[in-house]
């Protein structure tokens, strides 16, 4: 029974590592340079940032372990058309140099307010992935005068938005999961100091494994208008998510009272990693949004 158990955990482990490695190698399709690049001075770190293109600006918050090319690689040329894409790699990640700062979804939110500072951004509209839709969430509630939109994709401002499968990913895994990877090539490719490696990638397990909750009250005050862009079945508990479109003013039948000014996608047969492979809904919707 034990080894059953064992192997189970295991096979889940290999999966969520398999789901990484894919979305590595089939978003990292970046065929633009961009204008700007360098490192903004924040909060004790140094993160380092690419703007793209020229309009109204638009700020991109990557998922977890992932680069801007990883994440934005197959959506930055499409958004770079009328926008500036000001795209941020976190703390440890890709070129922003790894920091034994404790991770929590506040302090890395208030780090893309400095960001915005240093570049002298007043406003923008922010989009955010998985972990970086969970850290968008907090950006709106922490620094909402400097908010105009919110674009959430595949992501919950709290833990139990998520499956327990997806919660529980992470239970067991362990730094070597990801030597040998696609993952680990595009790290040691950018990042200042390769020697981090195993720290970096125990801090974000550590970091996944704590609970977090914006709170419901606090999305409920977001005065931003909100896209949320979901998969049916990308590891979000969708009555969760209908809560949260709720608490936004959303769910409502918009023939016999005002459409919001918040909006929800679902797209069909798609997962965590699939859903962020729809580069032309994806702009679609952010574009018309």
């Amino acid at each position: 029974m034990n080894k059953e158990i064992k192997k189970s955990k295991a096979q889940k482990l290999l999966a969520v590592v398999g789901v990484i490695l894919i979305c590595a190698l089939r978003l990292n399709a970046q065929t633009i340079k961009p204008n700007v690049s360098g490192y903004a001075p924040v909060n004790g770190i140094k993160v380092y940032y690419e703007i793209y293109g020229e309009g109204r600006p638009i700020v991109l918050l990557h998922g977890a372990f992932y680069t801007i090319s990883m994440n934005w690689g197959q959506l930055i040329p499409e958004l770079s058309k009328t926008r500036k894409v000001i795209a941020i790699e976190m703390q440890g990640h890709g070129h922003t140099p790894y920091s034994d700062r404790k991770l929590d979804i506040k302090t890395l939110a208030k780090d893309v307010e400095g960001v915005m500072d240093y570049l002298n951004i007043d406003s923008a509209d922010v989009a955010g992935y998985s972990m970086g839709g969970s850290i968008a969430y907090q950006f709106a509630v922490q620094s909402p005068k400097r908010l105009r939109k919110l674009i959430i994709i595949s992501s919950s401002y709290k833990t139990n938005g998520f499956l327990p499968i997806v919660n529980g990913a992470f239970k067991d895994f362990k730094p070597e999961f990801f030597d040998n990877t696609p993952i680990k090539t595009a790290y040691d490719a950018v990042a200042p100091d390769t020697t981090k490696w195993r720290k970096f990638l125990a801090q974000m397990i550590a970091f996944a494994g704590v609970p977090f909750n914006v709170g419901d009250s606090n999305i409920a005050k977001i005065s931003a208008p909100v896209l949320i862009i979901s998969g049916d079945n990308d590891g979000l508990d969708k009555v969760e998510l209908m809560k949260t479109y709720e608490l936004l003013g959303g769910g409502i039948s918009a023939d016999l009272e005002p459409m919001p000014k918040s909006q929800l996608a679902i797209l069909p047969s798609q997962g965590h990693v699939s859903l962020m492979m729809q580069t032309t809904a994806i702009s679609n919707f952010i574009n018309s949004f």
